[in-house]
């Protein structure tokens, strides 16, 4: 009875865990077209996790589901909200805050343009 309790308890945790740590991508492609024109590929990729480290306008820290704390630099232009889709201000933002990034990968930088407050701290 015991190791059914706890391997239930386990099972929830650990899936809650996966759940929270996820990332989802959208992609967008041009093709060329038959005059030789180039081609245009744009990705835009969520992550959610909790603030570790944020300096607004510069660098974001965020603790996903990987062991170390993922780094995001800002695009020219970042709008942050609520949940429900309010604007507020980045001085909102702070250690420990529950986070989604919306970024675009180029190169080996993560350029954030939308940071979506899922719950503040306590």
């Amino acid at each position: 009875m015991i190791k059914a309790i706890l391997s239930v308890t386990f099972a929830t945790a650990l899936m809650g865990l996966v759940a929270y740590g996820q990332t989802s991508t959208s992609s967008t492609t041009v093709a060329t077209g038959t005059n030789g024109a180039t081609e245009t590929t744009t990705t835009t990729t969520e992550s959610t996790g909790t603030v570790t480290e944020f300096t607004p306008g510069h660098v974001l820290f965020l603790k996903t589901e990987s062991a170390e704390p993922v780094r995001y630099k800002f695009d020219k232009t970042v709008t942050y909200v609520t949940s429900d889709g309010k604007v507020i201000e980045a001085s909102k933002i702070r250690k420990d805050s529950k986070v989604r990034v919306h970024y675009v990968k180029q190169g080996d930088d993560m350029l954030v343009d939308k940071v979506v407050v899922t719950q503040d701290r306590d």
